[in-house]
């Protein structure tokens, strides 16, 4: 047994510094002078332990000793790379960054990074980003601790606020924490280091706690095989100049050879395929530039990421866990890896939102963040949003509307698909906007259907006849009326002093008909079953005969009532009362 290096990602905010932080930790290791000082690999950059000591000691003046090899971080920072880095019952991250600004603190995908990091049981440290924008901060070549007691006392005192707001807030999510020169202990606290991804301030004393974690804590997770079975997960698929379709891998176990046959999960079933070629940046190559140079290589061991060029791999999708086989363990290792993919699919829920997602591990992060809101998931699979997405959504029109929805994270209709309006369709690129948003229509939605009940309710109205606008007396008395108060409908019965005497049969406003009337509208009014100058008068107030189960219901909505209407519904109460004391009681 062997030990590889830590895998670590870099999660957070939109605009926090994740990739400046990235890009600074990665440019600071190739500025040390040493040559290799930085291996790129696909996907990933390896920096070796002897170029993390050698920053250390040129920033804070002090040798160091660690076994560990060095550092694997992931190249792509946020939810995409951290995501796919899954593996059956965690995540295949070792440690995470999560970078907050300083100056403008926990944002709505900083929350999302840790439930994230948590219900991966991934631990993580702060880095408490943008230090060189504390006004009054004055850089130094010091280590980031001298620096910060370099500072003036106001300066220090406005770093140490808004550290301790950072603490403040972790501190209501359940975590201890403590800026990283002051931690008792790094089992109960999270790791604070103030740093700048400008000038690079903190960036050594961020690699040394990472190391000293990673070494303390970590060990037993750090040691492998790096002879036996490939275990890894895929991060991306792409167009390869002269290859065709490759796939970018990140292997955390065991060694991958050329020739291998490997099984990748796979959405309805497992794929099975042979390894034609591994791939490896060119010494010195900018992996993320389309012109870079790959080097076939025999052999890849862990931890290290590869681009793989494999038989029949079109229908490989991101996030899915690879696993090499020999011929005696075939169908296990091709159960195990397909049953990790079906522990995340959900395909048959009693009831729930329809979710979608471009890769297994941001499947996952989405079922569980609405899980985690209380938001049922009926449906969760992969891929573009379908027809049939469609229809399994409408199926929960009937029994819940709130939940005939479909929610798609990186992914969007397929091929500008029509759909009706009792389905609600949401996509973002950002979990927690699909979240907002999804919350946001649902509180407007209950609105709509509780209005939409209340309006199938008799509603308090008051109403005047209008003096010298009688048109009919009667068969049916046509009046002309002001509304007082309230909504009036066709089809509601009226009465003065508590029993109902007819019903609106129609309203006629500016020679249109209407079926409503709100307050201060004036319009002519028909009603059956009276008489002008028998039952009712010129200059008479009529309300709204509510009937008793109807006055019940109506009280279930008094907030959508008006606080006049409200005072209305309790005057004509107490009309009804005069004949019934206990009625509506």
């Amino acid at each position: 047994m062997s030990m590889r290096q830590p895998i670590v990602v870099v999660v957070g905010h939109v605009d926090h510094g994740k990739t400046k932080l990235l890009d600074k930790i990665r440019g600071t290791a190739t500025q040390t002078g040493e040559a290799g000082g930085i291996t790129q690999a696909i996907g990933a950059s390896i920096i070796p332990i002897e170029t993390i000591k050698l920053i250390y000691k040129k920033v804070v003046n002090k040798n160091v000793d660690f076994s560990l090899p060095g550092l694997l971080f992931i190249d792509t920072p946020g939810h995409a790379a951290f995501t796919n880095l899954r593996k059956r019952g965690g995540n295949i991250a070792d440690i995470a960054i999560l970078v907050v600004d300083m100056t403008s603190g926990f944002k709505p995908q900083t929350l999302e990074s840790i439930e994230i990091l948590k219900n991966s049981k991934t631990p993580f440290i702060i880095a408490a980003n943008k230090v060189d924008l504390i006004a009054g901060y004055k850089q130094t070549t010091q280590g980031i601790i001298k620096n910060i007691n370099l500072q003036q006392a106001y300066v220090q005192e406005r770093i140490d606020t808004k550290v301790y707001e950072i603490v403040g807030k972790l501190s209501e999510l359940g975590f201890e924490s403590e800026r990283f020169d002051r931690i008792e202990d790094y089992t109960k606290q999270v790791g604070i280091i103030p740093t700048s991804a400008i000038t690079g301030e903190g960036i050594a004393e961020l690699l040394m706690v990472l190391c000293g974690l990673a070494q303390k804590f970590l060990e037993d997770n750090l040691k492998l095989n790096v002879v036996g079975q490939a275990k890894g997960t895929i991060l991306e698929i792409k167009e390869t100049k002269g290859l065709g379709k490759t796939m970018d891998a990140i292997i955390y176990e065991g060694s991958l050879n050329k020739g291998d046959n490997i099984v990748i999960g796979g959405v309805d079933k497992p794929i099975v395929t042979r390894i034609k070629a591994l791939f490896e940046p060119a010494p010195l190559s900018e992996m993320r530039d389309k012109k870079s140079k790959f080097v076939a290589v025999k052999q890849v061991t862990a931890a290290t990421g590869v681009k793989i060029c494999a038989i029949d791999c079109d229908d490989v999708i991101p996030g899915m866990p690879l696993s090499s086989f020999d011929p005696t363990n075939k169908e296990e290792i091709i159960n195990k890896i397909q049953q990790e993919v079906n522990d995340v699919l959900i395909k048959t829920d009693s009831e729930g939102v329809v979710i979608k997602a471009d890769t297994l591990g941001s499947l996952e992060a989405l079922t569980f963040l609405l899980k985690e809101k209380g938001i049922p998931v009926r449906k969760a699979t992969i891929g573009k949003i379908s027809k049939k997405d469609i229809s399994d959504a409408e199926c929960s029109h009937e029994k819940n509307p709130l939940l005939s929805v479909i929610l798609g994270f990186n992914t969007d209709l397929d091929n500008d698909l029509d759909y009706t309006d009792k389905v609600k369709v949401i996509t973002n690129v950002i979990i927690y906007r699909i979240i907002e948003e999804y919350e946001t229509w649902v509180k407007q939605k209950k609105k709509e259907m509780e209005e939409g009940k209340l309006d199938e309710l008799v509603r308090p109205c008051k109403i005047q006849l209008l003096p010298n606008y009688v048109f009919r007396q009667s068969n049916p008395a046509i009046c002309g009326i002001e509304v007082m108060e309230g909504k009036l409908k066709v089809g509601v019965p009226l009465m003065k002093t508590g029993r109902s005497l007819c019903n609106v049969k129609g309203i006629q406003k500016d020679k249109d008909n209407v079926t409503f009337l709100e307050k201060g509208q004036q319009a002519a009014l028909s009603m059956d079953c009276v008489t002008v100058g028998r039952q009712i008068d010129e200059g008479d107030i009529m309300y709204t005969a509510i009937p008793e189960n109807h006055f019940r219901k109506i009280k279930e909505y008094l907030k959508l009532l008006t606080q006049p209407e409200i005072e209305l519904l309790k005057e004509i109460a107490e009309i009804m009362r005069t004949i019934n004391p206990v009625w509506g009681i």
